[in-house]
Parts: C-alpha cells; sequence; structure tokens
C-alpha cells in the first residue's frame, strides 16, 4: 500500500494498482485545500467547551450553578466524544464522510446558536443539551477526519499537525475573545452563541471542497483503478480486529491526556479567579495556554516526522505537561501571585506563565502525536481509522468523568492543587504506556479479516 501527497499533477494511489491512471487536475484535491479544509473545521472543535470557563462567574450568577453542576457542562460533551465515536464507526456503514462530517458541522451550529436562548427555569437543562450537542458532532469529526488525512496524503503527520494545531486555536480563540465578547454583547449568551460563525463558513466551505471531490474518473485500462477523492470520502470501512492489550495501551495513554486537556479547559479559569485575576485576565492567560498548544501542535509532529520511532517526542511531551501540572499545585503557595483580594499585576504575569507554557507546549504536543502513533498502528487509512475511533471512544468516556472529579474536590478542599498533583501522577504513569510503542512491532499487533 503506498499513499502520496495529492496535488493537482498527481494521480492518488491508495491501494498500490499495477499501474495507476492519472486523473485530471480538477478531480484532485491539493495538499493546500486539504489542510485549509482541515483547519476551518478543526477550529469549530473546541470553542464550545473553551468558552464555558472564561464566564463562569457570570454564568454561575445567572443559573446558580456550583462548580460540581458546572463540571457537567465539560463532562456531557467529552462523554458525548466517547460514546459519539462508536456511533460513528455504525454510521460509517451506512453514511459516507462527506455527509458525516457535514452532519457534525450542522450539529455544532445549532449547538452554539441554542446558547442564544434565555429558557428562564430551564436554562441549566437547555445548556446540558447544548453540550450534548457539541459533543456529539465533535465525536462524529474527530473519528472520521483523520480518515479523510490518511487517505489522501502520504505525509499524515504534517496534515495532522495543522489539523490538530487548528482544533488548539479554536480553543484559544474560544477562552481568548468570549469574556470580551460578553462584554461587549453585554451578553453571556451572546457571546457564546457567536461561535456559530465559525461553524457556519466551515459548514459551507465543507459542502463546497467535498462538492469538487466527486467526479469519477473513466476508466483508461481493465487495471485496478486507484482511488479518486471520491471513493475515499464516500468509502465504507472493512472488517478489523487488533491486539488486545495494545489497543487498552492506547486507549489508557489517550485518556490521561483528555483527562489532563479537559480539566484544563474547564477549571484553569476558575482557578485563576481563585488567585486574584479577573475573568478577562483568566480567559486572557487560557488563550496564551492554547496558543501555545498551536504552535506545540505544529512543532512536535514536524519533530516526529523524522522518524517511525515517536517515542523520543511523546516523552518530551508529557515531560513538559508533568512540570506544569506540578507547578499549578505547588503556585498558589509560592506567594508570587496575587491573594483573591489583591489587584492584578503585570509584573505577576511572568511567573503564572511559566507553568502555562510547559502546559501548552506539553498538552499541545500531546494531542497529535498519540493520534499519530494509534495511527501509526496500521497503514490502511480505512482501519487507522477505525482504531482510533475505538482509542478516542473509549479515551474521551474515561476522561469524561475528571472535571467532575475536579470540581467535587475544589467544592470539598476549597482548591484544585491536589486535582493537578493527581494529573502530574496520571502522565507519570502514561510514560510509562509510551516506552511501549515500537513501530517495529505493529505488523505484529494487527489482524485484520478478509486479509
Amino acid at each position: 500500500m503506498s499513499q502520496t501527497v495529492i496535488s493537482p499533477a498527481q494521480a492518488v494511489p491508495i491501494q498500490a494498482p499495477a499501474t495507476s491512471a492519472e486523473l485530471p487536475p480538477t478531480q484532485q484535491t491539493s495538499a493546500l485545500s486539504l489542510i485549509i479544509i482541515c483547519v476551518l473545521v478543526g477550529l469549530n472543535l473546541r470553542p464550545a467547551l473553551a468558552a464555558i470557563g472564561p464566564v463562569v462567574t457570570l454564568l454561575q450568577q445567572d443559573t446558580g450553578l456550583s462548580f460540581s453542576a458546572v463540571a457537567w457542562l465539560t463532562l456531557l460533551p467529552v462523554l458525548a466524544m466517547g460514546i459519539g465515536c462508536f456511533v460513528t464507526l455504525w454510521l460509517r456503514r451506512h453514511i459516507s464522510l462527506a455527509y458525516l462530517i457535514q452532519g457534525a458541522l450542522a450539529l455544532l451550529l445549532l449547538a452554539n446558536l441554542l446558547r442564544l436562548i434565555d429558557a428562564g427555569s430551564l436554562n441549566s437543562a437547555l445548556l446540558l443539551l447544548t453540550a450534548l450537542l457539541a459533543g456529539s458532532g465533535i465525536a462524529v469529526i474527530q473519528a472520521t477526519l483523520p480518515i479523510v488525512i490518511k487517505s489522501l496524503a502520504s505525509d499524515s503527520a504534517r496534515i495532522m499537525g495543522f489539523y490538530v494545531s487548528a482544533i488548539m486555536a479554536g480553543a484559544a480563540l474560544g477562552a481568548g475573545l468570549t469574556p470580551f465578547l460578553a462584554q461587549w454583547l453585554a451578553s453571556w449568551r451572546a457571546a457564546l452563541a457567536f461561535w456559530a460563525v465559525l461553524a457556519v463558513a466551515a459548514f459551507v466551505a465543507w459542502i463546497r471542497w467535498t462538492a469538487r471531490t466527486q467526479i469519477q474518473p473513466a476508466a483508461t485500462s481493465a487495471e485496478p483503478q486507484s482511488a479518486t477523492d471520491a471513493e475515499i470520502l464516500f468509502a465504507r470501512p472493512a472488517a478489523q480486529s487488533f491486539n488486545r492489550y495494545r489497543l487498552m495501551s492506547l486507549v489508557a495513554t489517550f485518556s490521561m491526556a483528555a483527562a489532563g486537556y479537559v480539566c484544563v479547559l474547564a477549571w484553569l479559569p476558575p482557578f485563576l479567579i481563585d488567585l486574584g485575576y479577573s475573568n478577562t485576565e483568566s480567559g486572557l492567560m487560557l488563550g496564551y495556554l492554547t496558543a501555545v498548544e498551536v504552535i506545540a501542535g505544529l512543532l512536535f509532529p514536524a519533530w516526529a516526522a523524522g522518524s517511525p520511532d515517536r517515542r523520543r517526542v511523546l516523552f518530551s511531551v508529557l515531560i513538559l505537561s508533568i512540570g506544569g501540572f506540578i507547578w499549578l499545585a505547588y503556585f498558589p503557595l509560592t506567594g508570587a501571585v496575587p491573594l483573591p483580594s489583591a489587584a492584578f499585576t503585570l509584573a505577576s504575569m511572568p511567573i503564572v506563565l511559566i507553568p502555562l507554557t510547559l502546559l501548552g507546549l506539553g498538552i499541545g504536543g500531546q494531542f497529535p502525536m498519540i493520534m499519530i502513533v494509534t495511527m501509526d498502528h496500521h497503514p490502511d487509512a480505512q482501519q487507522a481509522g477505525s482504531l482510533i475511533s475505538k482509542v478516542q471512544g473509549y479515551g474521551y468516556s474515561l476522561a469524561a468523568i475528571t472535571p467532575l472529579i475536579m470540581g467535587s474536590v475544589r467544592d470539598q478542599l476549597g482548591n484544585f492543587s491536589s486535582a493537578w498533583l493527581a494529573l502530574a501522577i496520571m502522565y507519570a504513569a502514561a510514560l510509562l504506556l509510551c516506552s511501549r510503542y515500537n513501530p517495529v512491532r505493529y505488523a505484529q499487533l494487527r489482524q485484520v479479516k478478509g486479509r
């Protein structure tokens, strides 16, 4: 099986045929167009989650929700992201990738728009519904877009870097701009609903992009023809089995990484608010962290592309995250941050940015790297897509409970320090699992039915 980056002048050999027919330029998708569409779609996958934290105090004032209750606004979408991956595996047998992603973007659009509604006594229920809808849409995209990437690009690690960086950039935009939008629009509901704009742009762009890939080539010989973009987008998955213990290891690694990410996304702003920062300042600092994640999402996959063994890069990003979590756990004890009653000063900014930078580099690098390593386990795009759906499905389902646990810790102990330390220990365990991801053994771990 061979895969090449698709350019306007090249054929798209997905299954190595005896001879491959060269298709007209209009039937190909360029690497640039693939990057652009992945970025547009990826930008939509986190604002629905990241926008909550910076306006959490305003939300609590209007709805009366406790920290534990607010945690459900993160728990539900993450749980939906997990369960939705398994549902997507079934949907892929009946609906094409193109239509699945189109429908998922429509769900994200609806979820954001519904947050504009003031439902009175039903406000809490409506917010939970929007969280569930957003998580479902995110799940479908995260389980399907990597298949498109691996199918249409030989350098899938680089494209995955752009895609995951776009996800982090969406989180940065959601975290950094939502407090300003709440002030400008004089409504936290309008600020949350604003992110429907991104969903509209991606929805329209996806429809236009997939329409250009639906031209089927004319057969020019009796030889098997190379797969076209349309065949990739409208393909059905084959049956697959995989080494159970490696699947469990990948799931555990992904769930630990996801737990750290969603806890930072949900609770970093309230943690900083507890230390005396305002809603806007805490949102800006979460935006800074996610901006660093964008850089890391490009940097570490590019570094990993130089070798099929990705473990050195995995170790690096996990160690960076461990350092960040430990720093956050002991940060309130250093005296380097203002007390809750103190005013925010620029002098405190360089200190607080150190753990945020460590976490931004670590978390931003770990997601694309774990997804790349998971996809490395199988050379076939459809089979790798099925594997990554299972890993994300179990992983997000397990990680979903962690924001609720962390919110309960905050309610009971009055601080987040113990939770940050627990995440550092969890990441240390992930280091041990990653030491086993030797690409030399990948072929021995897969058993594909019918092959």
